[in-house]
C-alpha cells in the first residue's frame, strides 16, 4: 500500500483492480479544511487519462505488475512472438496490444513487456529505431514549403521525411511520436 504521500511520477497504483500510472500530482493544503492530493492517472489498460483526487494520508493498493525484457521474434497467424531473454520462455501478443508499434518491430528487438496480474498489457520499444526507406517520391529542386514528404519504411509505416531522403536510405525514427530524427550515414 502505498500513502499519498509517496506518490512520485511514474508510479503505478491500482484502483478498483484496474491498474494507473501517476502522470502528475499535486499536494495541496488549504487554509481552510484538510489537506488532499491531486493527481492525473493513465489507465494501463486502455491508455486513457484520469482526474482524481486523494484524502491526505489516504492508502492506495500497490499495481500488481512487472516488466520483463524480451525480444521479438517473428509474426505469424498466433500473433507477434517474443521471448523472454533469461528463461527464454515464448509468448504471442495480439495486433490489438500492440497498435501503432507494430510498425517499429523488427526480428531481434529487445522490448520490455508490462504484465499486470502475469497478463501482458504494454510493450515499451527503444526510444528510436533505424529503418529503410523503400518508397518515396523524389524530390523537386525549391519544393520547400510543405515540410516533408511521406515515406514508406521497410516494416510498414509510414513517416514524413525531409526532402533531400531517397529511396534505399537508412533514417533514425523517434517510436514515441513517429517523427524522423537523423539519416543515418552507411
Amino acid at each position: 500500500m502505498y500513502d499519498t504521500r509517496q506518490f512520485k511520477k511514474g508510479l503505478k497504483i491500482e484502483i478498483d483492480g484496474v491498474p494507473y500510472q501517476v502522470i502528475d500530482f499535486q499536494h495541496v493544503s488549504p487554509g481552510k479544511g484538510s489537506a488532499f492530493t491531486r493527481t492525473k492517472l493513465k489507465n494501463l489498460l486502455t491508455q486513457g487519462a484520469l482526474e482524481k483526487t486523494f484524502k491526505s494520508h489516504e492508502k492506495i493498493a500497490k499495481a500488481n505488475t512487472f516488466q520483463k525484457k524480451m525480444q521479438y521474434l517473428y509474426k505469424d497467424s498466433e500473433g507477434y512472438h517474443f521471448m523472454d531473454i533469461s528463461s527464454y520462455e515464448q509468448i504471442a501478443l495480439q495486433e490489438d496490444l500492440l497498435g501503432s508499434k507494430v510498425g517499429f518491430l523488427m526480428e531481434n528487438m529487445v522490448t520490455q513487456i508490462l504484465f499486470f496480474n502475469d497478463n501482458p498489457i504494454d510493450v515499451e520499444l527503444p526510444n528510436s529505431v533505424e529503418l529503410t526507406v523503400v518508397e518515396t517520391e523524389p524530390a523537386f529542386k525549391g519544393d520547400t514549403v510543405s515540410g516533408g514528404k511521406p515515406a514508406v519504411m521497410n516494416t510498414g509505416v509510414t513517416v514524413t521525411v525531409p526532402f533531400h531522403i531517397k529511396e534505399g536510405d537508412k533514417i533514425k525514427v523517434d517510436t514515441r511520436d513517429s517523427s524522423y530524427c537523423e539519416k543515418v550515414s552507411k
